[in-house]
């Protein structure tokens, strides 16, 4: 018996007796494809005679080129192909969505990171202090009402300061 895969349309050689009257579960080696097979059930033929009385038998012409047919192997279907996956698992997948994957895996993704914003908000607020300080008369004159809060402000950094410098002095003491 000649079994033919659904999805593929390989063919396989079986043995008659292989597949019972209640039918068998087979299943493709190819692409894995599984049915159940029911034996195939061949009509009768009656075999009559028919006698022609041909007068002259025509002449056969040989040629001298036998053209023999080229059997293509037949293979399976593509398994990471779209169609192959949208039929048989139902998955979708679309084109534009790879190439804009392959463009994105082209380009190296360059990140500032946190040690870098780290760095340049100190640096930030390094500078910002030395133009305070710089400006600092500059303002009280300009303002003479802020002298209390530089005041403040620069008392709060000096007293930051001296907390910094004792957990960094008394640190292996813990």
């Amino acid at each position: 018996m000649i079994l033919t895969c659904n999805s593929c349309e390989k063919k396989f050689i079986v043995p008659d007796s292989a597949i019972g009257a209640s039918g068998r579960l087979v299943q493709c080696s190819s692409c894995g494809n599984k049915w159940k097979q029911f034996p195939v059930s061949r009509p009768i033929e009656k075999k009559e005679k028919i006698t022609k009385i041909n007068p002259a038998p025509k002449k056969i012409k040989k040629s001298s080129k036998i053209k023999k047919k080229k059997i293509e192997k037949k293979t399976g279907p593509n398994l990471y192909s779209p169609e192959y996956l949208e039929k048989k698992h139902g998955i979708k997948i679309d084109k534009k969505q790879t190439i804009k994957n392959e463009i994105t895996k082209n380009k190296s993704k360059i990140s500032f990171g946190f040690y870098n914003s780290l760095i340049v908000f100190i640096a930030f607020v390094v500078l910002l202090s030395g133009v305070f300080i710089n400006a600092q008369e500059t303002i009280i004159r300009i303002f003479p009402k802020s002298e209390i809060y530089i005041e403040y402000i620069f008392e709060t950094t000096y007293n930051i300061k001296v907390i910094i410098q004792n957990l960094i002095y008394n640190f292996p003491n813990l």
